[in-house]
């Protein structure tokens, strides 16, 4: 981007300003227009005020566009520019050529409203820089903020997602599992104990082989698992242990309990 203090800007033009010869001061006292010959002006062209940045100068030029005169102002009121005592339409200005060399000469203009005209450029253009200064000043005074990102600091960005028809796609979160250790809960009511299955106590007799009265009965006995016991003697017993086989009166057979329920009925 170009500097903008390269650029000139024109503040006011006027067609048909008048320039006169103006005595040299005596005393004290202000300018005043009726001591300038008003009928018979020096020169007769047009007036330009132009800004160049901060610097604002005024350029008296033919029709033509030669320049006549410059006169450079550096602030006003001041004394590049004053006006006289007894008008509102005529100045006294100081121009300078390019050596350095000034002069003053008297500025009239044909009606009042040309020279209102002057007073507010130039009084509009110093109150600018007046105001650029300030701001310039404040810049200064001002700490600048840092808006970088400090360290661990992240920052979340709401983006619209849209669908190929131009239309808004909600997206759904993910479910997060509940629980500990990502295990399914228990089931309501509490964790189900299976019992465990009854214990039959054996019983052995001396006298007897076994204790299972009928055979047969492991087979048909599914609810628990069958208990046999077989009669043991010591090593090297007599047989009187045994008993008498022939004086032994038998057993009689026993009845099944219908109320055992291990046992299954056909």
């Amino acid at each position: 981007m170009a500097d903008v203090e390269s650029y000139e800007s024109v503040l006011l033009v006027k067609q048909e300003v008048f320039v006169y010869k103006i005595p040299p001061r005596q005393t004290n006292r202000g300018y005043r227009a009726t001591e300038w010959n008003l009928d018979a002006p020096q020169w007769t062209g047009r007036m330009r005020l132009v800004a160049k940045g901060n610097d604002c100068t005024m350029k008296l030029e033919d029709k033509n566009g030669e320049l006549f005169a410059k006169c450079p102002i550096e602030k006003y009121p001041g004394i590049a520019i004053e006006a006289v005592s007894d008008s509102s339409r005529y100045f006294v200005i100081r121009i300078q050529d390019d050596d350095g060399r000034a002069a003053f000469i008297g500025l009239g203009f044909s009606d009042r409203s040309d020279s209102f005209d002057l007073n507010v450029a130039l009084q509009d253009h110093f109150k600018w820089i007046k105001k650029s200064e300030e701001i310039e000043k404040e810049k200064d005074e001002t700490p600048k903020a840092d808006f970088r990102f400090k360290e661990g600091e992240t920052i979340k960005i709401n983006m619209k997602i849209t669908k190929k028809d131009g239309s808004e796609a909600t997206v759904k979160p993910k479910a997060r599992p509940t629980g500990m250790g990502g295990i399914l809960p228990p089931p309501p009511g509490g964790v189900g104990k299976i019992a465990p299955p009854p214990k039959v106590t054996p019983t052995s007799s001396p006298s007897h082989v076994s204790s299972n009265p009928v055979p047969g009965m492991d087979l048909l006995n599914l609810g628990g698992p069958s208990t046999t016991a077989a009669a043991t003697s010591p090593a090297g017993g007599n047989a009187e242990s045994w008993g008498d086989f022939t004086t032994a009166k038998p057993n009689p057979p026993p009845q099944a309990s219908p109320s055992n329920p291990n046992w299954v009925q056909f």
